[in-house]
């Protein structure tokens, strides 16, 4: 289990590396610059892949961490492929919420074609309800997540509606930078001529700033109401 677990104000379990770069960058990057205390939760190694290997995806791993700012990024050594939300899943995961007590969780978006990423928020849901659990021989203290947020990292021609979309204009470029630190993933054996995967994810980048008036943004869904204490939060 993990030693000297930090206390975060927010984990992000994505289910391979390069997910949560990839659907919420550039907040992970906005949330650090206000002092909040954000971590990466990998479920698998994200191999075997066409031109990846277990050793090039932990190196890109580590310079995508080090792009956005991470002090805390952990790979649960889930597998590949085949990542279903079993028991014994449920119980190690729901053991790192404790640990690390974030006040709230990002999962990937609930609908998908990749069976990885539907088994992944079963599987966060799932935990969040039993990492509150007591006598049981989970490590750490009973603990409950205040939220769940859905971050947008789909592999289906959706335009979803989210509930809210954050601005990360600022934010941009550390996050393409970290994206294409996924050399393996995104760049290698792609069609170098414009639109490149990068293109295409920045023109979605734009699609979402506009809808708010800003130049990047970044969408996200709740399944649960979200609450506002000032009407001044709203722009």
């Amino acid at each position: 289990m993990i030693e000297n677990p930090p206390k975060l104000d927010a984990l992000v379990i994505a289910p391979h590396p390069d997910d949560a770069e990839l659907g919420m960058g550039g907040a992970i990057v906005k949330m650090l610059s206000e002092g909040l205390k954000v971590g990466v939760l990998d479920l698998t190694s994200g191999e075997p892949t066409p031109f990846g290997s277990p050793e090039t995806r932990r190196e890109e791993t580590a310079a995508a961490t080090k792009a956005l700012g991470l002090s805390w990024r952990h790979n649960a050594g889930l597998p590949n492929r085949s990542l279903e939300p079993t028991l014994a899943a449920r119980e190690l995961i729901a053991g790192i919420f404790r640990l690390t007590k974030p006040r709230w969780l990002f999962a990937p978006y609930w609908e998908d074609a990749h069976p990885d990423h539907i088994a992944a928020t079963a599987l966060v849901e799932a935990a969040r309800f039993w990492s509150k659990l007591s006598k049981t021989e989970m490590p750490g203290e009973p603990y409950h997540p205040e939220r769940i947020y859905y971050y947008y990292c789909v592999h289906l021609k959706l335009t979803p509606q989210p509930d809210f979309i954050l601005d990360i204009s600022d934010q941009w470029e550390t996050k393409r930078k970290s994206i294409e630190a996924y050399q393996s993933q995104f760049v290698v054996g792609r069609d170098p001529a414009p639109p490149t995967f990068i293109d295409r994810l920045r023109d979605e980048a734009a699609y979402w700033g506009k809808a708010v008036g800003c130049r990047y943004g970044e969408p996200f869904a709740s399944r649960e109401p979200v609450a506002l204490r000032s009407m001044r939060e709203l722009f």
